[in-house]
């Protein structure tokens, strides 16, 4: 950021230049909150949500006079959900299964591809009609988990590992795959309601567009520097619109279903909070379901 010469009532340059403080627990992860207890530095993986702020693991147990002991009010993240020892779990889970998948592809080749992508409605190899239009609703689901170009597969695992780890910590294991799923669903949804009925797609594109679109949701709340997740956003959205070969439908569908559900989220009230979030998650699911009964209404 550029400031005026001669520094007269200006900040101090080098107080700028500073680093964001590293979390007392995590010492690889940068950021800009603090216990509003002990005043330590806490990543969203530690944040506790409290009356006022946000609280560390520690000062939670000493505050409820049980510390960690078991049967004990258990930790909860800024969305409410447990604190938990492995934060990436369900991530790591989502890797796995989008590299199985991918490993399967190499090994058995096209006919898996053809078996599990998104379609709307075409004519197989034996001229069978094929798609989700024909009844088979499977392929919006299992086209998340599809890949058959490694640069597409690699580009999509770094991004899920990448977003999935701060955000599987601050919203809590099971509002975090409501989020994946779901975003990834609106995703084939729009795809199937607005791409031509026998153009196929495959990829975890539209899931990983939610998560982007909640990572700009969380650093927001979180009072983040937002210029980098702007930046990223930006640049994917004109690929998206400038390559060739991209389903641009998934991408706006997850994005928009992922910011809507990570905006529910983490700006529920929290005494409301369970009806918010998971009414938010049923409302964007009926919308898809929606999008779903209609093009299929029109093609049949």
């Amino acid at each position: 950021m550029d400031h005026p010469p001669g520094g007269h009532g200006g900040q101090d340059q080098s107080a700028v230049n500073q680093p964001m403080p590293s979390c007392y627990r995590h010492a690889d992860r940068e950021t800009g909150i603090s216990c509003t207890r002990c005043d330590r530095p806490i990543c969203p993986a530690c944040m506790i949500s409290a009356s006022v702020g946000f609280q560390c693991p520690e000062c939670v147990g000493q505050g409820s006079g049980t510390g960690h002991a078991p049967g004990a009010n258990r930790p909860r993240n800024l969305a409410g959900g447990t604190v938990v020892a492995d934060p990436r779990l369900v991530t790591k889970i989502l890797l796995g299964i989008n590299a199985a998948v991918f490993v399967a592809v190499l090994a058995v080749g096209d006919r898996l591809v053809e078996d599990l992508f998104l379609i709307g409605y075409a004519r197989g190899p034996m001229f069978e009609p094929m798609g989700v239009a024909d009844g088979q609703w499977y392929r919006l689901f299992t086209a998340m988990f599809l890949h058959q170009a490694m640069m597409h597969f690699a580009f999509n695992m770094l991004s899920l590992w990448w977003l999935g780890g701060p955000l599987e910590a601050a919203l809590g294991r099971a509002r975090y795959l409501a989020l994946y799923l779901i975003s990834g669903l609106a995703g084939s949804a729009f795809t199937y309601l607005i791409a031509a009925p026998n153009q196929p797609s495959l990829g975890a594109s539209g899931a990983v567009f939610g998560l982007l679109g909640a990572t700009a949701v969380l650093m927001r709340r979180l009072n983040y520097d937002m210029r980098p997740v702007l930046i990223l956003l930006g640049l994917n959205l004109v690929f998206t619109f400038t390559w060739s070969g991209i389903a641009w439908q998934a991408h706006v569908g997850g994005l928009v279903a992922g910011t809507a559900i990570a905006i529910a989220m983490v700006h529920a009230p929290r005494e409301r909070r369970a009806l918010v979030q998971y009414g938010a998650c049923g409302l964007v699911l009926l919308a898809s379901l929606i999008m779903v009964v209609v093009h299929t209404a029109s093609l049949t």
